[in-house]
């Protein structure tokens, strides 16, 4: 029994670390993506999929 409790932390332990690296990979893929948008600048089309920015959103004012 007790080799059945000591094999499930480890397990846990290996899940954690693989969904934090997992985690960081997309971290760092986004930062790029943030990265190269940025440098393209405002005038630069929208890549499908993306969110428009806040000056394209429609006014959610009465008037």
């Amino acid at each position: 029994m007790a080799a059945a409790r000591g094999g499930a932390p480890k397990g846990l332990l290996q899940q954690m670390e693989e969904l934090m690296a997992a985690l960081n990979a997309d971290l760092s893929q986004l930062d790029a993506d943030l990265q190269s948008s940025a440098d393209r600048g405002p005038a630069s089309p929208l890549t499908p999929g993306s969110r428009t920015s806040e000056s394209e959103r429609p006014s959610h004012r009465p008037y």
